[in-house]
Order: structure tokens, then sequence, then C-alpha cells
């Protein structure tokens, strides 16, 4: 497999899910999603993976990257090339196939189940979450997963190729997201910094057999050998 994996040059840690995409004979290849290479000129791949990020897709500062990546989604599942997205991916996704994202009242933080329609493709975890935006996904992408404050799971089959998204952080390690919690990404949400690292390290030990798991679901979905 040769895999396109896009991500901030400044966080480039697709952590289990890249992991496990190595495991399973992944040639990574990462790309800048401020400098993004258009699909045609990709030289091939078997899989675009859209990782999270701190920005927000509906934030105007960051239109030309977002609309170069909704390019490349477009592209890639016009061509036969399934995309998988994470958090800032899936919100990314939502919009190139129709949906739309915005800032959400209280940022989603810590390690919690989400109710699930698909327990193969979603299962209901916990999985971390870090993300202060919500998202619709479009009228031909399929919600799975949900949380009380929005959708946590879609897949969509329309486009030429299959896609599936995740609101959650199923990749994340505990490291990275006790990186995360450190540097703040949103404020002062009112929630203990190091209760919400106690929870990282605590849930770790079956973090990764989860994220293996739907890894590999995910990649039977999307038809990737």
């Amino acid at each position: 497999m040769r895999i396109h994996v896009v991500a901030d040059a400044a966080d480039k840690d697709g952590g289990y899910v890249v992991d496990r995409l190595v495991e399973r004979g992944g040639e990574i290849v990462e790309l800048d999603r401020d400098e993004l290479t258009p699909y045609a000129d990709l030289g091939g791949t078997d899989l675009v993976l859209l990782l999270g990020s701190d920005k927000s897709a509906h934030d105007e500062k960051w239109t030309e990257s977002v609309t170069a990546e909704i390019r490349l989604v477009r592209a890639a599942l016009a061509a036969g090339t399934p995309v998988m997205g994470i958090c800032y991916g899936a919100q990314v996704m939502a919009r190139a196939l129709g949906g739309t994202s915005w800032r959400a009242d209280q940022a989603e933080l810590g390690w919690a189940r989400v109710d699930t329609t698909d327990h193969v493709l979603c299962p209901e975890g916990p999985w971390g979450q870090m993300h202060k935006d919500v998202f619709a996904p479009g009228p031909t992408s399929r919600v799975i997963g949900t949380s009380w404050r929005g959708p946590q799971c879609f897949v969509d089959d329309a486009f030429g190729a299959r896609a599936i998204a995740w609101q959650f952080h199923p990749e994340v390690t505990p490291q990275t997201y006790e990186r995360w919690v450190d540097e703040a990404y949103f404020g002062d949400t009112g929630q203990d910094p190091k209760d919400l690292v106690r929870q990282a390290y605590a849930h770790a030990p079956n973090a990764r057999n989860l994220a293996d798991k739907l890894t590999d679901a995910a990649l039977d979905y999307l038809g990737v050998a």
C-alpha cells in the first residue's frame, strides 16, 4: 500500500493508526496540508489519510488550505482512491462531500464512549476526544456514530470510492494527548488538565488494540488490500 498522509507540518504524528498501516504493509508519504500537491501529481496512491489539526475548517484564514484539501479529497474519490479522515480531517471531508462544520459551544475533551449503529466501523470505545468544532455530513453520507455534541463517524460511497471519517481520535497516544493538553489548544475549558492527562494514560493499555481493530476494519470497508 502507498498511503498519502495529510497533516500539519508541526504535528504529523499519526500514532496508532499510522503504526497499524505500516504493520499492514503501508508505505507512508507525508503531505503538508498548507502546501498540498494536487492529486494528479501524487504519482499513484492506494489511500489518502487526513489527520487532525488545531485549525478550524470553517475559519476564513484557512480558506486556501481547506479548499486545496477539499479538492484533493474529491479528486482522490473520483479517481477511485479511498479516503480516511480523523477529527479536522473528518470536518474537511464532510465539507468536501457537501456538508459543513462550525465552532461548538464547548470543546469536547477526554475519553468517552460513543453511540453507534455499527460496532465494527465505529466501536463505542471509549475514545479520546480533543476538538472544538462539530460537523454536519453531506446528503450522501451515512452517520454511524454520535455523541451528544454531534456526529462521531460517517461513511460515504457515492463519489467513486469509499470514505470513512471519525471525529474522535483512534490514533492518539497518551504522550501526544499530554502534549496537546500542555499546549492548551482551546484555552481554559474549565476541565482539569491533569485529569485529562490521567485519562489518556489510564486508557492507554487498551487504546492500541482498539485502534488496530478499527484500522483493520476500515481498510476492509475501503477495499484497501
